[in-house]
């Protein structure tokens, strides 16, 4: 009976030391400072710089189904809705920034670190091609094709990033994908599909992280 009661203790001490290990390595690999909270309160900044864009691009008018693929933008709205997103972007990354730094110092570890760089470097990548041929596509005025473009470089961006991070944010960034792709087959429905690549989704998986998480 002895026997078996030290056995059973050397075996739970092996796996504590394996679980340790196993945290140690994921703790030196993967950025583990990334908070589900920013990803919920970016999903609300989005919806509602969605809600915002909605406003500028239809006025106050009803859209028909035809409306919305025969949609004619000026110019002075272009600039409302660049700056738009700009507002949504600033605000996520800070938000983003804040919350990351918050939860580093509670586990009592670098917030910029070798870690990070990779994270942001491979995040960086897809995300800045992707914004400079959004820009060209801009300024030759072809503007059906920005929000699922803008859905299908920030998934990739996600994805690549996802090896230095949390599980769910490669699940994120392939449903990103799906949505972007799904959001060229009804083109002008972009923006509907924006605010629920960009808001919807990203609450979800912001709370889904932070119950997982950010919670120990």
């Amino acid at each position: 009976m002895l026997f078996k009661v030290l056995l059973i203790m050397d075996s739970n001490k092996y796996l504590n030391d394996i679980s340790e290990i196993k945290y140690l390595m994921n703790k030196s690999s993967r950025f583990l400072s990334l908070s589900g909270l920013s990803g919920v309160l970016a999903g609300i900044y989005a919806l509602i710089g969605a809600y915002l864009a909605y406003n500028i691009i239809y006025a106050s008018e009803s859209p028909s189904k035809e409306a919305y693929k025969s949609i004619v933008l000026y110019e002075t709205d272009m600039f409302k809705l660049f700056g738009i997103a700009i507002v949504v972007l600033i605000l996520s990354i800070l938000t983003g920034i804040l919350f990351s730094y918050n939860k580093a110092k509670k586990s009592d570890e670098k917030l910029w670190d070798k870690t990070s760089k990779r994270l942001l470097i491979n995040f960086l990548i897809p995300l800045a091609t992707g914004g400079f041929f959004i820009i060209f596509l801009i300024e030759k005025e072809i503007y059906a094709f920005v929000a699922p473009l803008t859905l299908i470089f920030y998934g990739l961006a996600i994805v690549n990033a996802s090896h230095y991070t949390l599980g769910y944010t490669r699940f994120l960034g392939v449903t990103m994908l799906i949505i972007g792709l799904l959001s060229i087959l009804f083109l002008g429905y972009g923006l509907h599909f924006w605010a629920l690549g960009f808001g919807v989704c990203h609450i979800i998986y912001g709370t889904l992280m932070h119950f997982k998480y950010d919670r120990k």
